[in-house]
């Protein structure tokens, strides 16, 4: 049995020797070279991230101390109701009212039903209008926002200067037919101005969208006097063939689409529309 143990422990010292050779050290592994593009592992506990911060919003509600603070307040208020009419704003006040209404009268007019879809129509009016208030748009932010933005003037006076190229704006458009801008000064039992000066801002917008109105509605008619030739002559085409159920708009609008395109009816009649806000 002795004998057996001294073989054995020869055999199994080489084999110890072998594991060592094959099995770094932990101190050897900590030197080690890793291969190229690898990631060294470590034993260290990740450190857990930290709590993630929410900001505390404290809205506190007081009486105010003085004056200032009133006005502040009130000022507060004015500048939320305007970005609320906002749309409102550039809706009614802007070129957007006549050239929505024309666009959309050229629709009727072609007799179409779902092509150009009402948001690409709007779409449209929208960035004509762009185009169209772009100067005035300009003078707002060169006089009023951009001062104001600086420190350099208080609220109420860019409040003021955006006031006065919108003012121009609309007073230009009904410079030659002032009819409405009476008729609203005479509800309000005003007198009669002799300048743009006498005429109020309360009393100017709603004068501005009845004038723009009257002139979408003209432009309108216009436009769909020729488009009602062509329905009358194909209508009385089809009647004298005795085609009395077939629908005279189904004939008519391939037609009244030819002639459209013909003339290059888009670039006329956004020519047209841009010219006529020109003074």
């Amino acid at each position: 049995m002795k004998r057996t143990l001294f073989r054995a422990a020869p055999l199994a010292a080489a084999f110890i020797v072998l594991l060592c050779s094959v099995f770094p050290t932990p101190a050897e592994a900590q030197t080690f070279p890793f291969p190229d593009m690898s990631t060294q592992g470590t034993m260290d506990i990740p450190v857990p991230p930290a709590d993630p911060v929410v900001p505390f919003i404290d809205l506190t509600i007081r009486n105010p101390e003085s004056g200032k603070e009133v006005a502040f307040s009130v000022q507060l208020l004015l500048l939320v109701t305007i970005l609320s009419l906002a749309p409102s704003i550039i809706i009614l006040m802007t070129s957007f009212l006549r050239i929505s209404i024309v666009l959309d009268f050229v629709k009727r007019a072609l007799s179409l039903q779902q092509v150009p879809p009402n948001q690409v129509i709007l779409g449209i009016s929208f960035f004509l209008t762009i185009f169209v208030m772009w100067p005035t748009f300009e003078t707002i932010y060169n006089q009023a926002f951009r001062p104001l933005a600086d420190g350099q003037i208080p609220v109420e006076t860019a409040y003021r200067e955006a006031e006065k190229p919108m003012r121009m704006f609309m007073y230009s458009q009904m410079h030659n037919n002032p009819e409405n801008i009476i008729m609203f000064m005479n509800m309000r039992n005003l007198s009669q101005p002799n300048t743009l000066a006498d005429v109020p801002t309360y009393v100017l917008i709603p004068a501005f969208i009845l004038n723009e109105l009257t002139v979408a509605f003209k432009i309108g008619i216009l436009l769909f006097i020729p488009f009602i030739v062509i329905d009358m002559v194909v209508a009385s085409a089809l009647m004298s063939m005795g085609m009395i159920m077939l629908p005279p708009v189904m004939i008519s609008m391939p037609f009244k689409l030819i002639l459209f395109v013909l003339v290059d009816g888009w670039g006329l009649l956004t020519g047209q529309l841009v010219r006529s806000f020109v003074r």
